[in-house]
């Protein structure tokens, strides 16, 4: 297990939107972790440092090649959605197995090839509910390969962690056995 270091805690201005924010993230960890061909799951992004006033909760997952992204999507959605009510997004970023980023969760209920004139994915619908916006959106190959908080399936820190995503972090190591 990695030794995580504990960032010295923040003065907030609206303590219960990046609390929620951070409870949300852990609620869909929970549901992801146990779905078929996710091999890894990591927070990035906003709630990993010590800001007041997140915009979103982003959350890394390597998928296997030919995992079936269902499951992923409807929770992604629900993480959206509760975002959503308090004015803040969520964004599930996929890498594969060798590291490399594949692009995001679709966030259509529905994802064919052609049903959305608007979808900007360069192969919508060949594999479902993978959005590769690969000209809009792009992660650093370092942040894919080496998150600043890995999740699960273990425990790594590669950056201080903020007080309060240690707290959920510990006791999402508990529950779920995490190393």
């Amino acid at each position: 297990m990695s030794r995580c270091v504990i960032a010295v805690p923040m003065q907030q201005t609206e303590p219960d939107i990046r609390v929620f924010l951070i409870a949300e993230a852990f609620r869909f960890i929970a549901r992801a972790s146990s779905m078929s061909g996710v091999r890894r799951i990591a927070i990035v992004g906003s709630l990993t440092r010590e800001k007041t006033d997140p915009k979103d909760a982003d959350i890394l997952i390597t998928v296997d090649d030919a995992a079936d992204l269902t499951g992923l999507a409807t929770a992604a959605r629900n993480l959206k959605g509760a975002a959503q009510t308090r004015n803040k997004g969520a964004d599930v970023f996929l890498a594969n197995p060798a590291g490399c980023y594949i692009g995001r969760i679709c966030h259509w209920r529905e994802c064919s090839p052609g049903v959305r004139a608007s979808c900007d994915a360069r192969h919508c619908g060949r594999r479902h509910f993978l959005h590769d916006d690969l000209d809009d959106v792009t992660l650093d190959p370092l942040l894919v390969k080496e998150p600043p908080i890995e999740v699960w399936p273990a425990v790594v820190c590669r950056t201080a962690v903020p007080g309060d995503l240690m707290s959920y972090l510990t006791r999402f190591q508990r529950s779920e056995g995490v190393s």
